[in-house]
């Protein structure tokens, strides 16, 4: 296989998706924007470690923060997601065409 950089958008994105933890706030935002503090209650770690969290996110583009006084606010960013998603498609187009050919041959077989 090719050797490559490992630093493309999408590779970013699946590397911040890896840990359970971001995935975790990713879900909370999806109920709307959220400030540090709000998502920092919902975990049972440091502030500093969600922030470290908040900042890889923010790395690859699936958060936006915004500053409104002494608070920082996070919400969802999609396009990084539409990425992946386009990046996933030709593995989704292979296992549709493994399954309707398992389906194919399951309407074949005799009903015994």
């Amino acid at each position: 296989m090719p050797q490559r950089l490992k630093s493309s958008t999408t590779d970013l994105v699946f590397g911040a998706l890896a840990n359970p933890t971001r995935r975790d706030i990713l879900n909370l935002l999806l109920d709307g924007e959220q400030s540090v503090h709000d998502i920092a209650e919902r975990f049972d770690m440091a502030r500093p470690s969600v922030s470290e969290h908040l900042k890889v996110l923010r790395g690859c583009g699936l958060v936006a923060e915004e500053k409104r006084g002494r608070q920082r606010f996070y919400r969802v960013e999609a396009q990084p997601l539409h990425d992946v998603q386009t990046w996933l498609e030709p593995f989704e187009r292979f296992w549709r065409a493994r399954l309707r050919d398992l389906g194919a041959v399951l309407d074949a077989m005799p009903d015994e």
